[in-house]
C-alpha cells in the first residue's frame, strides 16, 4: 500500500477545506450569475462564476482585474439635516458594486468576452437589488466617516472589523462581503438584534433599555411564519432599511412616518391597537402631510422655537428610547422618554423631565389654535393658561392655589386631593382609555369626544344635566358633593346653574386656567364662555368677584337673566 506524501496530504486537505467554504461562498450565492447559479438571474450558457466582475486580461483601465465598464453616472446622494458628513460621487468598490445594481448596464455586458454574455433576466426597477442611480434612499456611502464626527451615537473610532478605505471612507464593502454569504445579504458579520448596525451606531441613547430593543413580542416580517421574529430580534430594522427605503430621509420603510409605526401598533405585534386611535373624529393629525411634501413634517433638528404646525408620532415618542416605565404627575412616563419639549418658561428641553414639557412644545407659544369656546378672557397658549402665577389652574405645572376642594374625592377617584396634581392625560387621553375601565391604549392619540377626551364633556347651552354629559369633571369632582352644594354652600349654587337652568359646566369654567385681565377675579377657573355669559348693562365684560372662601358675587347677564351683584346673585 502507498503512503500519501505530506504534499498530497496538503493538496487534499485544502480541497476538502474550500468544499466547506463553498458551501457558503460567492458558488452558492446569488452572486453567482453563472449556468449554475442557484439564484432567479443566471446566465443561459457561462459556466464561469467570476468572469461577471473579474477578469484576467484587457480588465476596465480605472480598475485592475474589473471586467465591467464604469462609465461616468450621476447618483443622486442621500442627505439628512443630522449626518454631518458630506457623501460624495461613488467610488472605489461602491462604485464597482454599483455598475451592476444601479440597473444602467447590462449584467452580460462585460468587456471579456467582448460579445458579452446572454443572460435569461436582467436586474430591473422592482427587485431588492436593484438601486437606480438616485441612491438617496439608501444608507450613505463614498464618505469618511471621521467626517461624521463628533456624533455621540457613533463609535468615536472605526469599529475593529469592518473594512474601510484610504483614510476611514467607508464603501458598499463596509457591510456587504460580496463574496461571501454566511450571514445573508452577503453582510460581513451577522445582523440578528441588528449586531451589524450597532456596530458604528453603538451609543443611540436610551436603545439598551427601549421596549424596541428588548421585546420579545414576535414579528411576521412579509406575513409568513418563516419570517417569525421577535421585535428585539429585528431591532432596527423593524422600522428602518439600508436600501431602498419609503423616503429620502431616515431610511424608514415607509414614506409616511406613521405607517412604519402601525405594522405594530395596531394590535397584531403591541399589546394594544394604537392605529385605529387615529380613525376618531378627534385625533392627532400625523397623517397630515401640508409642512412637507414627503409625508414626513418632523425634522430631528428642527428648530423648537419656530417650529411650523405639524405633528408626527416622534414628535411625542423617542422610538429608540420609548419604555414601559410609569410615573406619577407631572412626570413623564417612558413612553415620552428622552423627548424633547418646552418648559413652563417657554425653554427648550432636550429631554423632557414631565410630561406637559411635550405637549407645551406644540400647544404652547407655536400654537396657532383656534379655541374650542370662546371667552371673555381668550388665551390660546396653554403654557401660559397653566402660569402658577395666574388666578386658578387646573394642577398640571404646580399644585393648585385653592386648598378648599370640597369636592374632592370622587368616587372614581378616591386618591385625590386639594395637593394632588394631575398630567395632561388625564383629561386628554382615549375614550376607550384602561384608565378609566376600557380596553384600549392610553394618551392623547385619538377620542370620540373632542378636544381628544377620554370622557364626554358637553359645552352647549340648555342641555339636561346627567352623569354623563360631564362624565369628564364628575371622574374628579364628585357629583353628589357638586350638585349638594357644598362648593357653595348655597341653593342657587351648582345645582341651580347646571341642573335646573341647563348650564354647562363650560359656561362659567376655563378648565386649564386663567389669567388676570383687570376685569374681576378668575379665581376658581371663572372665565365665562361669551357665547352663554354677557355684561351687565353699562359694564364691557361680565364679572365675578370672590368674597373669600365658598364665596363670591357676580355682575353680569346670563340666559336673559341680570346678576346686579345683589344678595340674590351672591354666593352664599
Amino acid at each position: 500500500m502507498k503512503h500519501a506524501t505530506p504534499l498530497a496530504i496538503l493538496v487534499i486537505s485544502q480541497l476538502l477545506a474550500g468544499q466547506a467554504v463553498a458551501d457558503m461562498s460567492i458558488v452558492n450565492s446569488r452572486h453567482n450569475l453563472s449556468v449554475s447559479g442557484p439564484g432567479e438571474i443566471r446566465a443561459l450558457s457561462e459556466d464561469r462564476i467570476c468572469i461577471f466582475c473579474h477578469t484576467p486580461h484587457n480588465a476596465a483601465p480605472s480598475s485592475p482585474l474589473w471586467n465591467r465598464d464604469l462609465q461616468p453616472s450621476n447618483y443622486v446622494l442621500y442627505e439628512s439635516s443630522t449626518l454631518s458628513a458630506t457623501p460624495q460621487q461613488p467610488s472605489g468598490p461602491t462604485r464597482l458594486c454599483l455598475s451592476c445594481h444601479d440597473g444602467t448596464i447590462a449584467l452580460g455586458n462585460v468587456l471579456q468576452p467582448a460579445t458579452g454574455i446572454q443572460m435569461n433576466l436582467e436586474l430591473t426597477a422592482g427587485r431588492r437589488s436593484f438601486l437606480d442611480t438616485d441612491i438617496s434612499n439608501d444608507h450613505p456611502v463614498s464618505f469618511n466617516y471621521y467626517e461624521a464626527l463628533p456624533n455621540p451615537e457613533l463609535s468615536p473610532v472605526i469599529p475593529a472589523g469592518l473594512r474601510t478605505y484610504g483614510n476611514g471612507n467607508i464603501h458598499c464593502t463596509t457591510c456587504h462581503d460580496p463574496h461571501d454569504d454566511t450571514f445573508g445579504k452577503f453582510l460581513v458579520m451577522g445582523n440578528q438584534f441588528s449586531a451589524l448596525c450597532t456596530t458604528c451606531h453603538v451609543n443611540v441613547a436610551g436603545w439598551s433599555g427601549s421596549s424596541h430593543a428588548t421585546s420579545a413580542k414576535i414579528w411576521f416580517a412579509g406575513g409568513g411564519a418563516g419570517n417569525a421574529r421577535s421585535v428585539a430580534e429585528r431591532a432596527c430594522a423593524s422600522c428602518h432599511t439600508p436600501h431602498g427605503a419609503g423616503g429620502p430621509k431616515r431610511l424608514l420603510h415607509q414614506l409616511e412616518e406613521e405607517k412604519n409605526c402601525y405594522p405594530c401598533h395596531d394590535g397584531t405585534v403591541a399589546d394594544m391597537d394604537i392605529k385605529s386611535q387615529f380613525n376618531k373624529i378627534s385625533h392627532h393629525p400625523v397623517e397630515a402631510t401640508a409642512i412637507d411634501v414627503t409625508g414626513n413634517a418632523h425634522d430631528p433638528a428642527e428648530d423648537l422655537m419656530f417650529l411650523q404646525g405639524h405633528v408626527e408620532c416622534v414628535d411625542c415618542h423617542n422610538p429608540h428610547a420609548a419604555n414601559a416605565d410609569q410615573a406619577t404627575a407631572p412626570n413623564a412616563s417612558g413612553a415620552l422618554a428622552l423627548v424633547s419639549g418646552k418648559d413652563q418658561t417657554n425653554g427648550i428641553v432636550n429631554q423632557v423631565v414631565y410630561g406637559y414639557e411635550v405637549c407645551f412644545k406644540c400647544h404652547g407659544d407655536s400654537s396657532d389654535s383656534i379655541p374650542l369656546i370662546n371667552r371673555w378672557s381668550n388665551e390660546n397658549n396653554t403654557r401660559l393658561e397653566f402660569d402658577p402665577a395666574n388666578p386658578s389652574y387646573h394642577p398640571v405645572v404646580a399644585i393648585g392655589r385653592n386648598p378648599d376642594m370640597p369636592s374632592l374625592p370622587s368616587t372614581h377617584e378616591p386618591q385625590l386631593t386639594s395637593t394632588s396634581m394631575l398630567s395632561c392625560t388625564d383629561c386628554h387621553d382615549s375614550d376607550s382609555s384602561a384608565a378609566i375601565g376600557g380596553s384600549g391604549p392610553r394618551g392623547p392619540h385619538g377620542s370620540i369626544y373632542r378636544p381628544i377626551l377620554r370622557q364626554r364633556y358637553d359645552t352647549m347651552d340648555n342641555l339636561p344635566e346627567s352623569e354623563t354629559s360631564y362624565a369628564l369633571c364628575y371622574r374628579c369632582h364628585d357629583r353628589t358633593k357638586l350638585l349638594d352644594d357644598q362648593g357653595l354652600y348655597n341653593a342657587s349654587g351648582h345645582k341651580q346653574h347646571v341642573v335646573d337652568e341647563h348650564a354647562p359646566c363650560s359656561a362659567c369654567h376655563d378648565p386649564h386656567g386663567v389669567r388676570y385681565d383687570g376685569n374681576g377675579d378668575h379665581t376658581h377657573l371663572i372665565n365665562f364662555d361669551s357665547a352663554i355669559v354677557g355684561p351687565f348693562p353699562g359694564n364691557a365684560t361680565p364679572l365675578f368677584y370672590d368674597l373669600g372662601t365658598r364665596a363670591g358675587r357676580c355682575l353680569l347677564v346670563c340666559h336673559g337673566v341680570s346678576h346686579d351683584g345683589s344678595a340674590a346673585f351672591t354666593y352664599p
